[in-house]
């Protein structure tokens, strides 16, 4: 019996047998992870160090630099372009505004200086005409300000030197036609009292009817019931 044991156990029909390592799997996965990390660091100096001796890592540290100082150039001009943009833009609009000012100061001048012909063709009728002594009216101007309302003005001047002030009554009075008819109208039921010393100048309002066709005004300065002066004026 033991020899067929035996001889079972070393003939070609026996059992095999397995032989395994004693280490474990985890260090087994350890020991390989340490190989590949030896390896790839390996490699990477290498390469690192065929890049040092080509000089391309200089090169490259070069250019980097290059650009940086671009960079900061770039930067520099933009804010320098930034201020002289807000700077011509400031002046633009105090230029813009400059204009302005001088267009209404133009307009304005342009308004007095209507303003004094007015005055000075209306002054002008202060000259006396020769050989006139007495109190005369030198001026009569009327305008239309709406559909009903009329402005009138008159200058009345004693030409003499020292001349005694006068005591008087002025009557302006519109005429013109009125649905086809002829229509008058005064300035006020009574004429009023003026008093003049040297010269003397009047101004009022008027209401007339819209439909009116205004010709002409007249002014009349009264003395009692006698006429000193009398102008009328087309319209």
């Amino acid at each position: 019996m033991r020899w067929r044991l035996g001889r079972r156990r070393w003939s070609a029909g026996a059992p095999r047998m397995a032989v395994r390592s004693a280490l474990p799997w985890p260090l087994r996965w350890l020991l390989a992870a340490i190989m590949l990390g030896l390896s790839g660091a390996l490699a990477l100096w290498a390469f690192e160090f065929g890049r040092d001796i080509a000089g391309l890592d200089r090169n490259a540290h070069d250019e980097l630099q290059r650009l940086r100082r671009e960079v900061v150039e770039l930067r520099t001009e933009l804010v320098e372009a930034r201020a002289l943009g807000s700077t011509a833009d400031s002046q633009i609009t105090a230029e813009r505004a400059m204009i302005e000012r001088l267009r209404v100061q133009i307009r304005q001048l342009e308004t007095d200086n209507q303003s004094l012909r007015s005055d000075l063709g209306f002054f002008e009728r202060l000259l006396p005409a020769s050989g006139d002594d007495g109190l005369a009216i030198r001026g009569l101007q009327a305008e239309r300000l709406s559909p009903t309302q009329w402005r009138w003005q008159v200058l009345m001047i004693q030409p003499a030197r020292r001349a005694p002030e006068f005591r008087g009554a002025l009557e302006i009075s519109f005429t013109g036609t009125l649905g086809g008819k002829p229509w008058t109208a005064r300035q006020a039921p009574a004429p009023q009292p003026v008093l003049v010393k040297g010269y003397l100048r009047q101004e009022g309002v008027v209401e007339l009817p819209a439909q009116a066709e205004v010709k002409s005004v007249t002014a009349k300065v009264l003395q009692g019931s006698a006429v000193r002066s009398v102008q009328t004026t087309g319209l």
